[in-house]
């Protein structure tokens, strides 16, 4: 059985494991003014857009995911033919149509790959799962990670669906950004209404950041802490916590907003690395997506990992 692992270019995880392992994208398209870029998870080309554009202008930003059709054509095209069972893992659809554009396209998928698989010789099925793993940006890197390690140690295709199912439910992403004013810009040009302008401008003033909670496909803050560096300390001191109590899988993924370098000058970054490693937990360190910053803005922290409910607290 050769089962492909699908995911689209907001899931922040490292290029070169993507590459090892063969993850296909589902690139989404960023456009501000004439600058165009298919986000196809190329860390350097996403800095240097970054640089040029998205500092300036990306609160003006679009994004166009992957259209119904477009998932078809990759599908019928290439996927069909290389593997016999696919998972393809979406960003949380409470914050983006491809999960249900996959979906869609899923049905015309499974109605049409029969002539096209058998022109390449293979005359076995081929399935297909639509999986929304509930959650945004280095949080949903935790279920394809653990896709990749259950296709590796040869599970099943139940039993890998019914582990990444279990585990959409209960992957939990915390977010902190450096600038409230850029997420009201661009909540505003997309017609999202959940950061006020109060809020935002009370925020900036008095230096306080708002620890985002990414669960079961809702966002909501679940604290308020002064200064970027000490919030930011305060989520990897909690996070390390949370490894040495326990976690269901042993990985935990980050991303940044801009150099990996300045990720790891950050406060509490270097224990929570050496609290990850004494309790044999993986972390996958990534520039945040292009989708990613140009929602969240420049500089924006996002970790994710598989965890029992918990009350964050700082």
């Amino acid at each position: 059985m050769r089962i492909g692992i699908v995911v689209d270019s907001a899931c922040d995880l490292p290029q070169d494991f993507i590459e090892q392992h063969n993850i296909v994208l589902l690139p989404i398209t960023v456009r501000i003014g004439e600058a165009v870029l298919a986000d196809h998870r190329d860390e350097q080309a996403t800095l240097s857009f970054l640089h040029a554009h998205v500092a300036e202008h990306g609160a003006e930003a679009e994004t166009i995911p992957f259209s119904v059709n477009q998932i078809r054509d990759l599908f019928l095209g290439k996927l069909v033919i290389d593997y016999d069972h696919v998972f393809c893992m979406t960003i949380t659809k409470t914050r983006s149509p491809i999960h249900d554009n996959a979906m869609q396209a899923s049905f015309a998928i499974l109605n049409d790959y029969k002539p096209v698989r058998q022109a390449a010789g293979f005359n076995s099925p081929f399935a297909l799962r639509v999986l929304d793993t509930q959650n945004l940006f280095a949080a949903q890197g935790v279920t394809a990670v653990e896709a990749v390690r259950l296709r590796d140690s040869g599970a099943s295709v139940q039993q890998i669906r019914e582990r990444l199912e279990l585990l959409a439910h209960n992957v939990h992403g915390y977010m902190i950004t450096r600038d409230l004013y850029y997420m009201r810009a661009r909540a505003r040009h997309k017609g999202d209404r959940s950061v006020g302008l109060i809020s935002a401008a009370l925020g900036s003033a008095l230096d306080i950041k708002p620890v985002l909670h990414g669960y079961r496909g809702e966002t909501g803050p679940v604290a308020k802490i002064k200064g970027f560096d000490n919030a930011v300390q305060k989520l990897f001191d909690f996070v390390g916590q949370r490894v040495k109590a326990g976690l269901m899988t042993p990985t935990v993924c980050i991303s940044y907003g801009g150099e990996l370098a300045d990720l790891q000058a950050l406060p509490g970054y270097s224990a929570l690395r050496e609290t990850c490693q004494a309790h044999g937990v993986q972390v996958f360190e990534a520039v945040m997506s292009l989708t990613g910053m140009v929602n969240v803005g420049k500089g924006a922290v996002t970790i994710g990992f598989a965890d029992e409910p918990h009350t964050f607290s700082a």
